[in-house]
């Protein structure tokens, strides 16, 4: 049930220039006066190069529009003059030429600062959002190695949006680099800080979180989601995603805090976070004591070196260390009660939002069990196998909350029900709901002796009301003795949140 780690990811989205560069002229959006015969000519060349319907007359224009530029800026005494190399940028503007472009607009730019807005429009219209795209359309292609370099390239030529360093990240996230991608991300809100990039900005703040958790650095990840949560105070996801790695980086307290604030703010939270707390509140619970070590020590402490006992003093030292590891599980049983009460809330109030839920009604029978709560687990549990009928885990369940009860026919009549009875164990691996559609996938077991049955599958997708919005069926044919059989269905309708089945 643990959501994906990059749940806020960037897509792969393409750039339209806002402008062809090259193919009309732009006037300067600055005041900048060539202030030189051979810079005026070039610009004189380059305006009839844009403007020129024919070729030969555009590469001609060109060419000599390079050569007063080149001699302006070389033997012509105008190196300090910010006009020739900010036209000389526009020429390798129209010639696809980024290098020379970055080179000649970076020596305009430090010698007139007040035409850096009109250079980061050449920059980004024609130069980074061609290479940028190509870096889009490599890691289409899961070419990631040329989609880092086109990335790479991008942000070396115009770093003024947060699009390319996000995408630079993603594509270290997805290759199992998380500590670069930590890098690109902070670089992404470092981009970000314009007003227009407001939701870019949170999303890679997100996925820095993500990033620090992926690499083990868990401390830093729940700085980062912090940091996140005062923008976005109260985000669900990223509530979970706290209390997930301060539990992991051992501030279990912290967590807790987290998890029964998420819990308080139920009625605002999607199901699926709630179960994801849910889960994590119930990993948190303290370890079972390991009670043989325990014991052994405790006996080794009371002989103080002694090599021989009476029998009198044996049984005292044992009836003493088994009273120490029978305290050690109550101690500990103590402190998990409250993980599991607080899981149980996080399952219940997911359920009340998502009442079919099959991960749902496991984990909050399993949370009942723990507790020993029968009253509270059985109804659960025969919800569950109304869904999951034909999952032996599912039909245990029941069989352990008649068993709390201490009705040992109920008990041992569901105990036969998943050893013996069931044709086959139906597990669902995995079930993936979208706003349009739905998909699931599972695996058929037959644990009998001999060949099963050929049967029909049959799911109902469901609302979050429970009711059906499709149907989709798998003809199961006769499965060998301990064979198994995989299976996938999918289903169009939107709002799908839901599955049950039944055999046919």
């Amino acid at each position: 049930m643990r959501k994906p780690i990059l749940a806020t990811m960037l897509g792969t989205l393409l750039l339209t220039p806002a402008l062809a560069v090259g193919q009309v002229w732009i006037p300067p959006k600055c005041d900048i006066k060539p202030g030189h015969f051979l810079v005026n000519s070039a610009v004189l060349y380059l305006r009839n190069a844009a403007q020129t319907r024919f070729d030969d007359v555009r590469e001609r224009d060109l060419r000599d529009a390079n050569r007063s530029l080149t001699q302006a800026v070389t033997s012509g005494g105008q190196d300090k003059n910010p006009a020739a190399w900010y036209y000389l940028g526009r020429y390798y503007v129209t010639r696809n030429d980024a290098v020379g472009a970055d080179s000649a607009f970076r020596k305009a730019e430090a010698l007139m600062p007040a035409c850096r807005e009109d250079i980061l429009f050449y920059r980004r219209n024609a130069l980074w959002v061609p290479v940028f795209n190509a870096g889009v359309a490599a890691l289409t292609a899961q070419n990631h190695d040329s989609a880092i370099a086109a990335f790479r390239r991008a942000n070396l030529i115009y770093d003024a949006e947060p699009q390319g360093f996000a995408m630079l990240a993603t594509v270290f996230f997805n290759t199992s680099r998380p500590d670069s991608a930590a890098k690109y991300f902070r670089q992404a809100i470092q981009a970000a800080s314009d007003p227009r990039f407001a939701n870019e900005r949170k999303d890679a703040m997100f996925n820095l979180g993500n990033s620090f958790f992926a690499a083990q650095q868990y401390d830093s990840a729940a700085a980062a989601f912090s940091e996140y949560l005062r923008v976005v105070p109260n985000d669900p996801v990223a509530m979970a995603r706290l209390g997930d790695v301060l539990t992991a980086g051992g501030h279990t307290d912290s967590a807790m805090a987290v998890y029964r604030q998420i819990i308080a703010h139920a009625d605002s939270v999607e199901s699926q976070s709630l179960f994801n707390a849910g889960v994590s509140i119930y990993n948190a619970a303290p370890p079972f004591p390991d009670t043989a070590t325990l014991g052994a020590g405790c006996r080794t402490e009371r002989r103080g070196g002694r090599t021989t006992l009476t029998a009198p003093q044996r049984r005292a030292i044992t009836v003493a260390c088994d009273s120490v590891t029978r305290q050690a599980v109550r101690d500990r049983d103590a402190a998990a009660a409250g993980n599991y009460r607080i899981a149980a809330q996080a399952f219940e109030a997911g359920l009340t939002r998502n009442p079919q839920s099959r991960d749902g009604l496991y984990n909050l029978s399993n949370a009942f069990l723990a507790l020993r709560e029968a009253d509270n687990m059985l109804p659960v549990a025969q919800r569950l196998i109304l869904v999951d009928p034909l999952n032996r885990n599912s039909v245990r369940l029941v069989a352990q909350a008649w068993q709390l009860k201490n009705n040992g026919d109920s008990a041992l009549r569901y105990v036969i029900l998943a050893d013996s009875l069931l044709p086959v164990d139906v597990t669902v691996s995995r079930f993936g709901p979208g706003d349009q559609s739905a998909s699931i996938a599972g695996l058929i077991t037959n644990f009998h002796n001999k060949p099963s049955a050929p049967f029909k599958l049959v799911f109902e997708f469901l609302n979050a009301r429970g009711e059906p919005v499709a149907t989709q069926s798998a003809d199961i044919p006769a499965i060998d003795a301990s064979g198994n059989r995989p299976f996938t269905l999918e289903a169009i309708g939107a709002g799908i949140e839901a599955w049950r089945y039944r055999k046919e």
